[in-house]
C-alpha cells in the first residue's frame, strides 16, 4: 500500500447500524514525513503522549513541553506545572511503552500544527458504550509544545479522568 494512503483496519465489530470504527494498522507510517520538521513535530507529540500522557510520567513533561505552555482544556489551567499536576492527578505512573496504545486514526502536521485522532469508547446514558473520536492538537515552537486543544467540556469527572481507560473493548 502506498505511503501517501492510510492503512486503517476495523478497530472492532460494528453496533448495529453503526459503522466500525477504524484505527491506523501502522504508526510508524503515521510519523513519517518527507519533511523533516514535520517529522520531528509529529514524533515530539508522540513521545510526549506516550511518556507523559499514556504512561503517567509528570515528571517529563519539560522534556516535551514549552515554559509558556497554553492549555485549552477548560478544565486544566496554562503552564507546565499545572499539565504536570493534573497527569499526578487523573493517572497512575506506568512502564513508557515503545507506542501509543489508544485507538489511534491519524497524525497529522502541518505547519507548526500536530493533529492526533483517536477512536474513543464512552457510555451513554443508559450505560450503554459507544464508540466517538477525540482529538488532541499541539502547537509547537522552537522543538518544545506549547498549546494544546481538545473536545473537553468542562467537568469535575474530566479531572480525574485518565484517557487510557477509553481503549476499545473496555
Amino acid at each position: 500500500m502506498s505511503e501517501r494512503i492510510t492503512n486503517l483496519k476495523p478497530a472492532i465489530d460494528a453496533a448495529d447500524g453503526q459503522t466500525a470504527p477504524v484505527i491506523a494498522a501502522d504508526h510508524a507510517q503515521l510519523l513519517h514525513s518527507d519533511d523533516p520538521v514535520l517529522a520531528a513535530n509529529k514524533r515530539l507529540c508522540y513521545d510526549m503522549y506516550r511518556t507523559v500522557l499514556q504512561a503517567g510520567h509528570a515528571d517529563r513533561a519539560p522534556d516535551f513541553i514549552g515554559p509558556n505552555y497554553i492549555q485549552h482544556n477548560p478544565n486544566v489551567v496554562s503552564g507546565v506545572e499545572a499539565l504536570q499536576a493534573f497527569i499526578r492527578g487523573s493517572r497512575p505512573q506506568r512502564e513508557i511503552l515503545p507506542h501509543i496504545e489508544l485507538p489511534l486514526v491519524s497524525i497529522i502536521a502541518e505547519r507548526d500544527m500536530v493533529n492526533f485522532t483517536f477512536v474513543r469508547t464512552e457510555k451513554d446514558g443508559d450505560g450503554n458504550s459507544y464508540h466517538t473520536s477525540w482529538f488532541d492538537l499541539f502547537r509547537i515552537e522552537n522543538g518544545r509544545i506549547v498549546e494544546h486543544w481538545d473536545p473537553a467540556m468542562k467537568s469535575a469527572d474530566m479531572l480525574k479522568l485518565d484517557p487510557n481507560d477509553n481503549k476499545i473493548g473496555r
